[in-house]
């Protein structure tokens, strides 16, 4: 086979709609891969769509169709030579024109499209054009035909298959894109093709690996049909099978004995086997290689274990035989404008995810089926990954053209991932079940279809014929085993569960409230760095309240629920800088204290997915990582919350418990010493425990009262520490501590690639950290919400590329910790 990608010379042009003067009738070079959106963008003719306020004036692009257009130049085919116009991602609604001729129409984002143009091809120029409608004009025209269902957001996105978060979401713009988003091509080719490669990985009782390789091929129809030969090979391993002339299909296994596990992120190396798959011709042509097709495959076993227990139903990883602890995050499209996310970037935000101690990321339904990049890279460091079908927050009709749509592109996107060994789930969607339950669809729709079918009868009977070796589960949050009726699927004791209870209307206490088997959705808002911030929104004043601000702020009432969620726990915020230090400080609280709730209750809790590891643009939200790729605050609380060995206090039986989570194979053995101490450092009760843990295993210990019960609750700490591992306990609210003021000195000092910051406290010092951004944009500092005893040095390394006074790293708005809310730093000179 011979490919030829099309992606130069295109141009763009805006067929119709409500488009600008200083736009319509223009004709601008266009990028493909790419969109409408960036086009316009290079070429000055609409300011960056992240920037204040520029969202709203993009609306009209809602509405308009744009033609993409380029000049095919190719070779007149031979006799017994096919040629295919291959569109691996068109978004969304297009129609796909060369020589004058129609080719076909798309309607799905989601999956691709090949049209055999060999008759077209003369050895003169041909024009090829794609028209893109308005998805969102054909998704209410969809919308009228099917009628009206419920769903989360304005836009019917819930008629289209388009990525849902297109049209807004409550952390994301409402930039609806179009374009050619994927590769485009000439492929040339004869005889026979690879049209689909899936290879099923198992692990046999004995330890041998083996790749059971399913293929269909599509013939030329140029020409008889021809017996054909389809090998198989991983290194010197290779089996061979001969495709009958009548045969469409075929299936190979190859073997490779004693082969090297593959493990999730903390159990073991991830060694990944180059897998070739090659069609060859017969007789004459025995021995010439027609299409090779390369996977990379990863030994290893999963089952997703739900058999009914003494509790109800778990929803436990078991992968190799060994049950996993699921630590881990949402994962969202990590740009809006999907063509711009490279491999590197993937590559940086998967490492945040690792140094986060995550060994799990779900890709959410109201995203895209992520790409070969996304899973390479997964592979390649033992992300485990839980992947939805695109189905989120909304109720889908099941007629026609959704259901063939739907068909399509689930068999085509399983059959495409089969070989990754990261991929450990299929999931039928995003909260549609529980929207079934408690969000009033059943009124309103009144008898049509909702999806139901989607998740109980097209999707695991897709997944069970193409990719029998993972576990599928009907939606998240799922009770497995029942209907929703019968079980509501957010039941904490069965399966999974979201938790948006915390943040919506309670406080974050309230995680303790219940024991979940498996908590897939849970999180808490807060803006993005300082330096994000004010790259994209420059308000003047810039305030919570702000018009630029409030754009980048999605929620609904969320500065409200920010306000409320810290009232309880933090000084009320004196200035907007203070804000922005106390909402994302209380976001890495609220979100580490489930956290540690639910780590604390292993094996009964079985996971433990934030919500999210990332966002498409800057904006306040739930994310760790902001849309500039900087760690917020809250990305160090998971850091530690999630660390191979963590000591919590948690309440047991109406009594505060020291637990400690070994999430390693060793057995933690040590002389833990837990101390009462005045926020001056005077030891007020002292004890030593001999800790002994189990691998992969949670420990309690009883403590005493001495230890429990202050003299003076706004003044003293409860401090456990073992072998560099801490835990602090207060006994009252940080807005009630009498925290020292001039608690915290400290010195600033270049080293190579960056300073190193020293800060020593008098007494008790609780989240202190140094918000390096604030300083030097390109700044990270390694550590952040640190707690400082009194007489201890804590060393804080920033790395930057920027020369500056090493002193502004320990000013009042850079230094920071729980006790500075109370009282106002310095204005900045």
């Amino acid at each position: 086979m011979i490919r030829h990608t099309l992606h130069d010379g295109w141009r763009l042009t805006a067929a119709a709609g409500p488009v600008p003067d200083h736009i319509a009738g223009r004709t601008i070079p266009a990028q493909v891969p790419g969109s409408a959106h960036l086009d316009l963008l290079a070429q000055d003719l609409i300011p960056d769509p992240y920037l204040d306020r520029v969202e709203e004036e993009l609306v009209w692009a809602h509405r308009t169709d744009w033609r993409y257009a380029t000049t095919v130049e190719a070779e007149v085919p031979a006799p017994d030579e096919r040629v295919d116009l291959v569109f691996e991602g068109l978004d969304t609604v297009a129609t796909v024109v060369l020589g004058g001729e129609v080719l076909g129409s798309t309607a799905n984002m989601h999956r691709s499209y090949r049209f055999d143009v060999r008759h077209l091809l003369t050895g003169d120029a041909a024009d090829l054009v794609v028209t893109f409608r308005s998805a969102l004009a054909y998704a209410e025209e969809i919308q009228e035909r099917l009628g009206s269902r419920p769903r989360a957001y304005p836009h019917p996105m819930n008629t289209v298959r388009k990525m849902a978060c297109s049209f807004g979401w409550d952390w994301g713009p409402d930039l609806q894109t179009a374009g050619i988003w994927k590769p485009v091509a000439l492929e040339r080719w004869r005889v026979a093709r690879l049209a689909e490669v899936r290879p099923l990985v198992t692990v046999a009782e004995d330890g041998t690996g083996r790749a059971e390789v399913h293929a269909v091929v599509e013939r030329s129809g140029l020409g008889d049909a021809t017996e054909l030969t389809l090998t198989a090979a991983i290194g010197d391993h290779r089996a061979t099978v001969v495709v009958p002339a009548d045969a469409t299909t075929a299936q190979v296994t190859v073997e490779v004995p004693d082969a090297e596990l593959w493990w999730p992120a903390g159990y073991g190396d991830q060694p990944l086997y180059d897998l070739d798959v090659t069609l060859s011709g017969t007789g004459d042509d025995a021995g010439t290689a027609l299409h090779t097709v390369r996977r990379r495959v990863g030994f290893r076993t999963v089952v997703l274990d739900t058999a009914p227990d003494e509790t109800g139903a778990p929803f436990t990883f078991v992968v190799n035989g060994r049950r996993i602890f699921a630590k881990g995050a949402n994962w969202i499209p990590d740009d809006h404008f999907l063509t711009r996310i490279t491999r590197d970037r993937l590559e940086r935000r998967v490492d945040q995810a690792l140094g986060a101690h995550m060994n799990m990321l779900r890709v959410w339904g109201g995203g895209i089926y992520e790409t070969e990049d996304f899973y390479d890279v997964c592979d390649e460091r033992g992300i485990l990954v839980w992947q939805d079908f695109l189905l989120a927050c909304a109720a889908y009709p099941e007629e026609e053209p959704l259901w063939s749509e739907f068909e399509a592109e689930a068999r085509e996107n399983v059959a495409r991932l089969t070989s990754h060994a990261s991929l450990v789930l299929w999931n039928g969607g995003n909260e549609n079940l529980w929207g079934w339950m408690d969000w009033g669809w059943q009124e309103e729709l009144d008898g049509k279809t909702w999806g139901l079918r989607y998740y109980t009868e097209l999707f695991p009977a897709i997944v069970a014929e193409l990719d029998p070796t993972r576990p599928y589960s009907d939606g998240s949050p799922y009770s497995p085993g029942f209907t929703p009726e019968d079980k509501h699927p957010n039941d904490a004791d069965h399966g999974s569960r979201h938790e948006w209870e915390v943040w919506n209307r309670v406080d974050y206490t309230h995680y303790r409230t219940h024991v979940p088997r498996f908590c897939s959705e849970f999180g808490f808002q807060g803006p993005p760095t300082w330096s994000t911030l004010t790259r994209w929104v420059h308000d003047e004043p810039l305030t919570p309240t702000s018009p630029g601000f409030l754009l980048h702020q999605k929620a609904e009432d969320g500065n409200g629920k920010l306000d409320r969620g810290m009232a309880p726990h933090l000084p009320e915020p004196r200035t907007f800088e203070d804000w922005h230090w106390a909402t994302q400080l209380n976001q890495a609280r609220a979100v580490a204290f489930g956290i540690e709730h639910f780590r604390s209750w292993w094996p009964r809790t079985a996971g433990s997915l934030v919500w999210q590891l990332n966002d498409c643009w800057p904006v306040t939200s739930w994310a760790a990582v902001d849309g500039d790729e900087r760690p917020k605050p809250l990305w160090y609380g998971l850091r530690n919350a999630y660390a191979p060995r963590l000591l919590t206090v948690q309440p047991r039986d109406g009594r505060d418990t020291l637990v400690a989570v070994n999430d390693t194979d060793e057995p933690w053995a040590g002389q833990l010493r837990v101390e009462r101490l005045t926020f001056t450092g005077e030891a007020l009760a002292t004890a030593t425990i001999s800790l002994e843990v189990s691998a992969r295993s949670v420990a309690e210990f009883e403590l005493a009262d001495s230890l429990l019960k202050p003299a003076d609750a706004v003044r003293e700490v409860l401090v456990a520490t073992v072998d560099g591992t801490r835990a602090v306990h207060l006994f009252a609210e940080d807005r009630d501590l009498a925290y020292d003021p001039r608690a915290l000195t400290a010195e600033a000092t270049p080293v190579p690639g960056g300073y190193r910051v020293d800060v020593r406290a008098t007494s008790f010092a609780r989240d202190v950290a140094v918000l390096a951004d604030r300083v030097a944009p390109d700044a990270v500092v390694d550590e952040m919400l640190v707690p400082v005893l009194p007489g201890e040095t804590r060393s804080f390394l920033v790395r930057t590329g920027a020369t500056v006074d090493p002193a502004e790293f320990t000013g009042p708005l850079v230094l920071r910790s729980a006790g500075s809310l109370h009282t106002p730093p310095a204005p900045a000179e």
